[in-house]
């Protein structure tokens, strides 16, 4: 159950919410409003989440704003909404915009050198048919492995990679079930703080995620906004509320709805 603290904060936000102040609502999608899949191509919303947010951004009340480890572009037929909202991909380094304007910042000779050095240790560990490849980065997925299967996966490529991202400065970063080695820089939360920069001081902003990558967002919105870990387990997190999907969730984007179609 929620804290007396939260549900005050929960509440006093839905109430601001319902001004016609400038809004946005910041989500990561998998584990947040997708559940886990193996086959990461399956991995769709839960049922009524699609319909929600496409209501959502119907008001045309509500910047809605996708905030994902993936390529934006997976995220678009997953989602089935068109137009699409504004995507951020790759934990924040692509942007892409409801109109197609595509941003991605220039990755150097070194940190291009070190992701090719890092698929071809994956192709000489027999591991290529595991990872994904991504703008500025490579992530290997072991989840639905069995844990010691996982673990020994995990020692392996932290030992492979490790003098591959020593080299270029590069960031290894564990996710829910994997690993990714990504170009230093921009993370979830410089997405987070850019988005509030072009906002309004008085806008109403919430971020929703799941994963130790969603951290640096919670971290980016404190003192300015609404954040939720939505997550079956609860952990240890910097967000201000823990919501457990689906129900909760579809209760969080449903009172969002009625803050947004009811503004005076």
């Amino acid at each position: 159950m929620l804290k007396t603290a939260e549900k005050i904060s929960r509440a006093q936000f839905f109430n601001a919410l319902r001004s016609p102040v400038a809004a946005a609502l910041l989500l990561d999608y998998d584990g947040t409003l997708a559940p886990f899949q193996r086959d990461r191509y399956r991995a769709f919303p839960y049922p009524g989440v699609t319909n929600l947010i496409r209501g959502i951004i119907n008001t045309g009340r509500t910047r809605v704003v996708l905030v994902t480890g993936r390529t934006a572009n997976d995220i678009i037929p997953l989602l089935g909404i068109l137009p699409y909202p504004e995507i951020w991909g790759s934990q924040g380094l692509q942007r892409l915009s409801p109109d197609g304007t595509y941003e991605m910042p220039h990755l150097n000779d070194c940190v291009q050198q070190a992701l090719v050095a890092a698929a071809e240790w994956l192709h000489d560990q027999e591991l290529y048919r595991m990872a994904e490849f991504k703008p500025g980065s490579i992530a290997v997925h072991w989840r639905g492995l069995p844990a010691t299967a996982a673990e020994a996966i995990r020692e392996r490529v932290l030992r492979g990679w490790g003098a591959i991202a020593e080299r270029c400065h590069m960031i290894l970063l564990p996710f829910d079930g994997g690993l990714e080695i990504r170009s230093p820089g921009r993370n979830k939360g410089d997405a987070v703080r850019t988005i509030l920069a072009e906002m309004d001081e008085q806008a109403q902003v919430a971020f929703l995620g799941d994963d130790l990558t969603d951290e640096d967002a919670f971290r980016a919105l404190e003192h300015r906004g609404l954040t939720a870990l939505v997550r079956p387990e609860w952990r240890e997190t910097a967000a201000d509320l823990w919501i457990r999907p689906p129900e909760e969730l579809l209760e969080f984007l449903v009172q969002w709805l009625k803050a947004r179609q009811g503004v005076r």
